[in-house]
């Protein structure tokens, strides 16, 4: 599939009425043309397909085999079932550190690849059920079963209740939201406390529990591994971690190393406005064929520019064609939407809103859009209020970006550790840079990290909208 060039898109229908040469209602503020980079055979992706093609991840024999708990790809029998490395990796940890969980629904959670990250109550719920052994963990918490004869194992809907209430752990359960109490040094954003705003998984009345949960779970998916690990990126972040609450703003700085890096990725970002055109004449009525029109050339530049961002990361050259080319595939909606909500926002949410204002459904586009795509819109406009209300900067902004862009869990990478402790690098830098920057604000790392599952969800179903596209 060839890559369209932004400006290969329709153009918009012609206004009527007008003088000199030919116009149609958008109009450009400036007279450069947006020019796109050369494009690569990885490269080679467009909008005006559905989605992004996945034969360039390679054309490896598929393993019939399907993980017990979420159905995804399984990879051996971990812990006494056929299970997936994603859901291998949560068990360990959920065991490991004695998680307590809680579930905002009604513990009967659908368990999926696309949506297991969704509650981590009800996957460790389904890891119990279907007979994964917390016996065949290592106590010592590292890799390798402590026997690889231990099979499955069935137990009673009462020790399941008390492991997931914490009742098994005498009392040492490592819950997640406890305040000052938690030893666990290794585990980021401690200082989590009641100002938290209700994350948009989470009904308004759900219980803080629930969303400092939901940060601990998300923290587990990135951290896996004793702190001893971490010292060789930086290892001052742990000479403070203890006792950050009760150190005055002043005696923070940040450090050079965390410097350097964010540095690095700010300088990788293109930070100037975008190319395509999204003014338009008052009085002028947006077709829908223009509006998707608009829609398409806009994600083809912001592709582009996410492309050729990660070419200019420090650690481009260490990623190996096929893994670049899994994550590029796994995230592309994902940068996109986030470079949307932050750097761009003000094209995307002002000039853009002000297109679609002049946008008007019939009603037979209107019955096509499914609850669920309201849904998805409701959480957009949440997570959007939810942006503009952190204000977030450039550095974090960059932080984020690269840590969804390295998601170890995604299938088909080749070598998940080496991104897993690139991941585990940018998290501390972010951890570092908002604790040196806002000092005053404990909450903004995890309020931050929270943001990446919301984004994750409604970047994976942008699919919805495509029911509105013109038939």
């Amino acid at each position: 599939m060839e890559l369209e060039q932004p400006g290969e898109h329709p153009e918009p229908r012609a206004a009527a009425g007008g003088k000199g040469s030919p116009r149609n209602g958008f109009c450009r503020e400036s007279s450069t043309e947006h020019d796109p980079p050369p494009t690569t055979d990885v490269e080679q992706m467009s909008f005006s397909s559905p989605g992004l093609p996945m034969n360039a991840v390679g054309n490896d024999r598929v393993d019939q085999r399907t993980c017990l708990i979420c159905g995804d790809r399984a990879t051996g029998l971990h812990y006494g079932i056929i299970s997936c490395e994603g859901c291998k990796g949560f068990f360990k940890r959920s065991i490991c550190n004695k998680r307590v969980y809680r579930c905002s629904r009604d513990k009967n959670c659908v368990m999926s690849r696309k949506q297991r990250n969704r509650c981590q109550y009800c996957r460790l719920l389904k890891c119990l059920q279907m007979g994964m052994n917390r016996k065949a963990i290592r106590e010592d918490g590292m890799p390798g079963g402590r026997n690889k004869s231990i099979g499955p194992v069935q137990i009673s809907e009462e020790e399941i209740e008390r492991i997931m209430s914490g009742q098994e752990f005498e009392g040492e359960a490592n819950i997640s939201w406890s305040n000052n109490g938690d030893s666990d040094h290794s585990s980021p954003g401690n200082g989590v406390s009641e100002s938290n705003q209700p994350s948009p998984v989470s009904t308004p009345s759900s219980s803080r529990s629930v969303e400092l949960n939901g940060f601990t779970a998300l923290r587990d998916q990135y951290i896996g591994t004793p702190v001893s690990t971490h010292y060789q990126y930086l290892p001052h972040l742990f000479n403070y971690s203890a006792h950050s609450a009760l150190m005055p703003p002043q005696t923070r700085s940040l450090d050079p190393q965390s410097h350097s890096l964010i540095n690095q990725l700010v300088s990788a970002e293109d930070l100037e406005p975008l190319g395509t055109p999204m003014l338009i004449e008052d009085g002028y009525k947006v077709t829908q064929a223009e509006l998707f029109a608009l829609l398409c050339r806009l994600a083809d530049e912001l592709l582009f520019r996410q492309i050729a961002w990660i070419k200019k990361l420090p650690f481009f050259c260490e990623l190996s064609i096929k893994d670049y080319t899994c994550l590029l595939s796994s995230t592309w909606q994902e940068l996109i939407l986030l470079s949307s909500l932050t750097v761009y926002s003000k094209q995307i949410f002002g000039d853009l809103a002000d297109v679609t204002s002049k946008y008007s459904p019939s009603d037979d586009e209107l019955h096509r859009f499914s609850e669920e795509g309201m849904e998805v819109m409701e959480r957009l406009i949440y997570l959007y209020r939810k942006f503009n209300q952190l204000k977030v900067s450039n550095e974090e902004y960059a932080c984020m970006k690269a840590i969804n862009f390295l998601n170890q869990d995604i299938r088909g990478l080749t070598n998940t550790s080496q991104l897993e402790q690139l991941n585990k690098r940018y998290w501390y830098v972010c951890q570092d840079f908002t604790e040196y920057k806002y000092p005053h604000q404990p909450n903004r790392f995890p309020d931050l990290m929270m943001c990446l599952p919301e984004i994750r969800y409604i970047a994976g179903n942008f699919d919805l909208f495509s029911q509105l596209a013109p038939v």
